[in-house]
């Protein structure tokens, strides 16, 4: 794994550009709705190589293993806690098969759907499920860790006392926010960026928020609290539900680049697309850039 000096000095120089969505692009080739996403992968492998084969095409320079809920606790719906380890080994290791020239990052998210993960006394389950996962990610070779979605700051700190203990490398954190700066608990996004950067997280951001006409504001916002590396990952727009319940997301490619060129020169560091987005807004994104 890179330590968090080796990657800071690899943004310094140029590395910038994230990847893209991962459920949203698999559902539209045929991943069920409400699957176990990781299972789905292992057992349909291809669809998940093409699109991540694309994404590095399109110039993402890091590209996130699908491991967002590959954790026991989310697992264990499927029965495959027991692997939690070798799955995530494989799933890595699938990732790098689709990218090699990137670097590989493992994906980490809340376990608010399956605990109370903003309770205190909830802390130690936290950090052994993150435990878990981080063991396999590592074990499958893994560039560096991204802990992304989060709801609460609590999850970053078990994320980083986990990876701590695993003796992983570098770690960024994005939270899913709301336009005023807010985590959805209501914290100030910047003063829990700012504690994630003095206990030593590599890159500190955002995603999972529309990328609208606030996004570069929230950019400038945050900008102000941390030095580090600041990550922008948002959604392609505000997505309306079709007849059938899925989220459509409308926004284009060139609008979305445009909305990310202003986050760019308000001070994000890291750029990338979540929910709605295709290789085709990376690579838009890419020649903005």
């Amino acid at each position: 794994m890179l330590t968090k000096e080796e990657l800071i000095q690899k943004i310094s120089q140029g590395l910038g550009l994230l990847d893209g969505a991962t459920g949203s692009n698999l559902r539209a080739v045929g991943m069920p709705k409400g699957c176990c996403t990781e299972q789905w992968v292992l057992e349909h492998p291809e669809p998940l190589v093409s699109l991540q084969r694309r994404y590095a095409q399109a110039g993402s320079q890091i590209i996130y293993a699908p491991t967002f809920q590959a954790q026991p606790i989310a697992l264990k719906q499927v029965g495959l806690e027991a692997q939690t380890e070798k799955v995530n080994e494989a799933l890595v290791s699938l990732s790098r098969s689709a990218a090699p020239g990137c670097l590989i990052a493992g994906d980490l998210t809340t376990l608010a759907t399956f605990c109370d993960s903003w309770d205190p006394d909830c802390f130690d389950l936290l950090v052994e499920n993150y435990r878990r996962q981080i063991r396999g990610l590592i074990g499958g070779g893994v560039d560096l860790l991204v802990g992304e979605t989060l709801l609460y700051q609590q999850e970053a700190e078990a994320i980083l006392c986990a990876a701590e203990l695993e003796g992983a490398g570098a770690a960024m954190y994005s939270f899913t926010m709301q336009p005023d700066g807010s985590l959805f608990s209501g914290a100030d996004a910047g003063k829990a960026l700012k504690e994630l950067e003095d206990a030593g997280a590599a890159a500190v951001g955002f995603n999972c928020v529309a990328a609208d006409m606030m996004t570069p504001y929230l950019v400038s916002k945050l900008r102000r609290y941390v030095k580090i590396p600041l990550i922008c990952k948002p959604n392609a727009g505000i997505p309306t539900i079709d007849e059938s319940g899925a989220a459509v997301y409308a926004q284009t490619p060139e609008e979305f680049a445009g909305i990310m060129a202003q986050c760019r020169q308000n001070g994000a560091d890291l750029l990338g697309g979540c929910c709605g987005t295709t290789p085709e807004h990376i690579a838009a994104l890419n020649h903005v850039l």
